[in-house]
C-alpha cells in the first residue's frame, strides 16, 4: 500500500501548474505556441532587411547614382512582408489562444463552483464570501488572461532572445559580444530581483492582504447602514481599517525593495548602445574597409534599441506570471478542500428521532474542542431545546445534525441511521432550517418562498405564507407575491424576513426542523406572529430549538443545557428547576432581567 501511495504524483505548483491548466485545450494551445514562435521569428525579418539596405546605401556612397534601386526596393518590400507576416501570425496565435482561454475559463469556473457545492456547508460559514468572490472573479479571470495573452507573449519572449543572439553574433561577433554583455548584465539584475528569497513570500502576503481587504469590504458594504446611522467612517470599522493598514505595511516596503533593481535594469537595457561605442571606436581605428564597418556599426546602433522592447516583454511576462501563480495557488487551496464524504452504500430511514452519541468536534485549525462527549436523544414529534451561554456549542450541535460539518468522534443518527451514511440530497430533504440570519434573493417573494420546495404550486406557496403569518403584509406590497425584493425601494423588516424564512420551511414540509435563535432580534409584535408561525411549522415534527429567551422554550419536551462544549444537564423545565443547577441559575437571571425597569436615575430592579 505504501508503494502505491508513493507513486501518486505530487500536485503541480507554480509555472508547472499554470502550464497544466493551459494544456487543457492542447490542439489550440499547440497551434498558438507554434504560430507565436513563428511570429517572433518574422519580427526580425525587417531588421535583416534594414541591414542589407544600409549595406547597399553605404556601398554606393558617395555616388548614389550607382545604387541598385531595384535591389534596395526589394529589401524594403522584404521588410514590409516581415511586418505583415508577423502581424498575421501573431493574430492567428491570439485567435487560437483566446479560444483555448475561453474554454478553459468556462471549465475552471464550472469546476470551482461544482467543488464549492460539494464541500461541507460549514466551509462557507467559515470562509469569507469576499475571498471566494475574488478567487472566482479575479484569480480565475487572470488565468484566462494568461492563456489568452501572456502565454503567446511568453513563447515569443523565449524565442526572441535566441533569434536576437543569432543575429547579433552572425553579423559581427565583436559587436554581438559587446551587446550581449549588456544583455547579460540586465538579465542578472532581473534574475536577482525575481529570484530573491523574499519575492515569493511577499507575493503570498500580497494575495492574502488582497483577500482580507475583499472580505472586509464585503462586510463593510453589508453593514454600511449601521456605520452611517451612527455617524461613523471607514476608520471606525476596525476590520476594514486593519485590512487596509496591513496591506499598506506589506506593499510599500515590497515596492521600495524593487527600487534599486528596477532602476538598474531600465538604465542598462535602454543604454546598451553605450557598450557598442567603445568597441566601435577600437574596430574603426584598426579597420581598412570603412564601408563595411560603417554599415555594420549603423545596423547595430539601429538594432540594439529593439533589445529593450524584447527584455521589457520578458520582465512583464515574469511579473504577470508571479501574480497569476499566486492566484492559482489560492484557487487550488480551495479546490484541495476535502469534499463532503459520500457514503458508498447510502441508507435511508423511516424514523426521525435524533440521537447524538459521544460526539466530539473541533473546527479545522483549532486545538480546542468545540464539543466534548455530547450525548442526548431528541424524540420524534417532540421539541428539544438547547440552551446555554454564548459560545457554549449550541449552534455547533445544530450544524452537525445536517452535516454542515462532520463529527470528529462519535456519531449523530436520525432514525437509527448515521447521517454520514445518508446521501446529502436525502438528508437535506429531511431537515428544514430557520436561522437568525435570513438571506432573501433579489427575486419575487413567491420564488423566495418556493426555494424550500421548487416543485410547489403557487397555491401551496400562498398556503405556506398564510401559515407563516406573512400573507397579510405580502398582499399590501405593490405586486403582492410577485414583488421583487430589493427593487423600487421594496425592503422587508427583520420580522417579515423571518416569517418568509418560516414559510420556506413550511412549504418544504421536512420531518425535522432546526430553529437557531430565530426570534433573537424580533420585536414583541413580530415575535408573537413568529410564534404563531412556529406552531404550524412544528406540528408533527422533530424540532431542535436554540434560543436565548428562555420563555420561548419553557414548554419544550426536553431542555438540554450546554456550556463550554459540554452537556451539563437535561430534562424538562420543571425538572431542571428542581435540580437547581446551571439552568436554575439561568432562569433566575432571565426572570430578574424581565423585572428591570429604566428611570431617569438609571436601571433599577422592580421591587
Amino acid at each position: 500500500m505504501k508503494q502505491k501511495n508513493s507513486m501518486v504524483p505530487e500536485p503541480k505548483t507554480g509555472m508547472a501548474r499554470l502550464m497544466e491548466l493551459a494544456a487543457t485545450k492542447k490542439p489550440l494551445m499547440a497551434a498558438s505556441v507554434i504560430l507565436s514562435a513563428l511570429a517572433s521569428v518574422a519580427s526580425f525579418i525587417p531588421h535583416i532587411a534594414i541591414y542589407f539596405v544600409v549595406r547597399e546605401i553605404m556601398g554606393a556612397f558617395p555616388d548614389f547614382g550607382n545604387l541598385d534601386l531595384q535591389k534596395t526596393v526589394g529589401f524594403g518590400w522584404l521588410a514590409f512582408g516581415g511586418i505583415l507576416l508577423n502581424v498575421l501570425l501573431y493574430f492567428a496565435a491570439l485567435m487560437c489562444s483566446h479560444l483555448a482561454a475561453f474554454g478553459t475559463l468556462y471549465e475552471l469556473k464550472v469546476n470551482f463552483a461544482s467543488h464549492l457545492a460539494e464541500v461541507p456547508l460549514g466551509f462557507h460559514m467559515l470562509a469569507g464570501s469576499g475571498k471566494l468572490r475574488k478567487i472566482m472573479d479575479e484569480n480565475i479571470e487572470k488565468i484566462e488572461g494568461f492563456i489568452a495573452h501572456q502565454l503567446p507573449d511568453m513563447v515569443a519572449s523565449f524565442v526572441a532572445p535566441v533569434i536576437m543572439f543569432i543575429i547579433l553574433l552572425s553579423v559581427d561577433w565583436r559587436f554581438g559580444l559587446a551587446a550581449a554583455a549588456g544583455i547579460v548584465i540586465a538579465f542578472v539584475i532581473q534574475v536577482k530581483a525575481y529570484g530573491n528569497d523574499g519575492a515569493k513570500t511577499m507575493m503570498e502576503k500580497y494575495q492574502s492582504a488582497l483577500e482580507d481587504m475583499n472580505n472586509a469590504s464585503v462586510e463593510y458594504i453589508r453593514g454600511i447602514t449601521v456605520v452611517k446611522a451612527f455617524g461613523q467612517t471607514v476608520y471606525s470599522f476596525r476590520r476594514m481599517h486593519g485590512a487596509i493598514k496591513d496591506y499598506t505595511k506589506m506593499v510599500i516596503p515590497y515596492t521600495l525593495s524593487w527600487e534599486n533593481y528596477m532602476s538598474a535594469f531600465h538604465t542598462v537595457i535602454n543604454n546598451i548602445y553605450l557598450f557598442l561605442i567603445p568597441v566601435g571606436i577600437l574596430i574603426g581605428i584598426n579597420t581598412s574597409d570603412y564601408v563595411d564597418f560603417a554599415a555594420t556599426f549603423i545596423f547595430y546602433l539601429i538594432f540594439v534599441p529593439s533589445i529593450a522592447t524584447i527584455l521589457m516583454k520578458i520582465m512583464y511576462v515574469s511579473n504577470s506570471g508571479m501574480q497569476i501563480i499566486g492566484g492559482v495557488e489560492r484557487m487550488d487551496e480551495i479546490l484541495h478542500t476535502p469534499s463532503l464524504l459520500k457514503p458508498q452504500s447510502p441508507k435511508e430511514t423511516s424514523g426521525h428521532e435524533i440521537v447524538c452519541q459521544n460526539v466530539f468536534f473541533s473546527y479545522a485549525g483549532q486545538e480546542t474542542q468545540a464539543l466534548s462527549d455530547i450525548s442526548f436523544r431528541a424524540e420524534e414529534n417532540q421539541i428539544t431545546a438547547i440552551v446555554g451561554p454564548s459560545g457554549g456549542g449550541k449552534s455547533t450541535i445544530a450544524h452537525l445534525i445536517p452535516r454542515f460539518f462532520d463529527v470528529t468522534e462519535g456519531a449523530i443518527r436520525i432514525g437509527g441511521v448515521d447521517v454520514r451514511d445518508m446521501k446529502s440530497e436525502y438528508l437535506m430533504k429531511k431537515v428544514s432550517f430557520v436561522f437568525q440570519d435570513v438571506f432573501l434573493f433579489k427575486q419575487s417573494i413567491l420564488e423566495n418562498i418556493r426555494l424550500g420546495n421548487p416543485s410547489a404550486a403557487d397555491e401551496q406557496v400562498i398556503a405556506a405564507a398564510r401559515a407563516a403569518q406573512c400573507h397579510e403584509f405580502i398582499e399590501k406590497l405593490p405586486d403582492k407575491y410577485h414583488t421583487v425584493i430589493g427593487t423600487k425601494g421594496i425592503h422587508l423588516s427583520g420580522g417579515e424576513q423571518q416569517r418568509i424564512a418560516i414559510a420556506r420551511a413550511i412549504v418544504k414540509n421536512a420531518p425535522i426542523v432546526l430553529l437557531d435563535e430565530a426570534t433573537a432580534f424580533s420585536d414583541p409584535e413580530n415575535e408573537h406572529l413568529i410564534q404563531q408561525a412556529f406552531q404550524k411549522l412544528m406540528q408533527g415534527k422533530t424540532v431542535i430549538m436554540i434560543a436565548h429567551r428562555l420563555s420561548t422554550i419553557r414548554s419544550a419536551d426536553k431542555i438540554i443545557v450546554v456550556d463550554k462544549g459540554r452537556l451539563i444537564e437535561q430534562g424538562s423545565h420543571n425538572e431542571l428547576l428542581e435540580k437547581k443547577g446551571k439552568y436554575f441559575d439561568m432562569w433566575n437571571t432571565y426572570t430578574k432581567a424581565l423585572d428591570w425597569k429604566m428611570d431617569r436615575k438609571g436601571v433599577k430592579e422592580h421591587a
